[in-house]
């Protein structure tokens, strides 16, 4: 799964980022850019972003891709920012109507992101998504698929028979998404990660939204869960403690939340946890007595306690926050 806590990606389906155009680019004459577009083409993941906000427009800078890169030998594409002045108002589904007109040209993509965009370009919050169903369902071969912004998210409730990673980054996942992915069929899955956010940014799930992922019915292969990012942690981690998905898994990943003593005492509680490789929950708000508890309980688990938080004081109320809200 990918770990870039919603910065630039690096890598995408396990292939280095390249990104045009370069950084040299202001105008279609300085295309690509100062930069030599590589010949080994299945060897790249494949991203396209405006050149800054006074740029041309995203669809512009796809067109000049389209003429000097085989769309045909692409693996991994990623669909990088797309907000100039000249667009703000521009949503997912205009950025990526010309891929999914041009799908025929794509025989070969497997993994396909949407909003590759860093706080520095433009809040996650502010992204304006879309409906991903004629995304998916022109790429129904797709093994690994992200979005990062959640306003007007769409998600299509039905069998993903192909995917094996699945990734939303937001400050809050709407609650008919989390349903929507919770009700649907994910047979090779192996891999899903669920910023959960906060109800101010279009999240505000309740654990019972998250049903279906916890009985696990849906995703028979699944060894990744991360419920991240979550102002409920307290109450995820008490439903995950008797979840019958996590006997099954290698990583759980609750981290970027507001996990408290209550929740982890809950997971201690719950059913063992020592078959897991790995148990995330940096960027926590647990005391040193209950991370010590955790340590000792889990002595074969790699335990990440990093990023301890202290809670906000709003007039002597202790609010906690999660990671990635705006």
């Amino acid at each position: 799964m990918i770990d870039s806590e919603c910065v630039n990606l690096a890598r995408w389906g396990g292939l280095p980022v390249f990104s045009l155009p370069g950084s040299d680019f202001e105008e279609m004459a300085d295309w690509p850019g100062g930069v030599g577009i590589p010949a080994d083409v299945e060897a790249w993941a494949w991203c396209v972003s405006v050149s800054g906000w006074d740029g041309l427009s995203h669809s512009t800078m796809f067109e000049a891709f389209l003429r000097d890169v085989d769309p045909a030998r692409v693996g991994a594409f990623v669909i990088g920012n797309w907000v100039t002045e000249n667009n703000m108002d521009q949503t997912a589904a205009d950025v990526f109507a010309p891929l999914v007109a041009a799908a025929d040209r794509f025989p070969n993509l497997r993994h396909l992101f949407i909003g590759d965009v860093e706080a520095q370009q433009w809040e996650i919050s502010w992204i304006k998504q879309s409906d991903l169903t004629p995304l998916l369902r022109a790429f129904p071969k797709l093994l690994t698929f992200g979005a990062r912004g959640s306003e007007n998210l769409g998600w299509e409730q039905r069998a993903y028979p192909e995917l094996r990673e699945l990734t939303f980054q937001c400050g809050g996942l709407p609650p008919e998404v989390v349903r929507a992915v919770a009700g649907s069929e994910f047979p090779e899955l192996t891999d899903l990660e669920l910023y959960l956010g906060t109800e101010g940014y279009f999240g505000g799930s309740d654990v019972s939204d998250l049903d279906g992922i916890l009985a696990g019915t849906g995703l028979p292969e699944l060894r990744y869960l991360g419920l991240r990012n979550a102002e409920n942690s307290d109450e995820i981690a008490a439903a995950v403690a008797h979840a019958p998905i996590v006997s099954r898994l290698e990583v759980l990943d609750l981290s970027l939340g507001s996990l408290g003593d209550e929740g982890a005492a809950a997971l201690l509680a719950g059913q063992p946890l020592t078959h897991l490789k790995k148990l995330d929950l940096h960027h926590h708000f647990l005391s040193e007595e209950m991370q010590d508890r955790l340590r000792e309980a889990l002595p074969g688990v790699e335990v990440d306690l990093s990023e301890h938080q202290e809670p906000d004081n709003w007039d002597g109320e202790e609010t906690r926050f999660v990671s990635v809200a705006e």
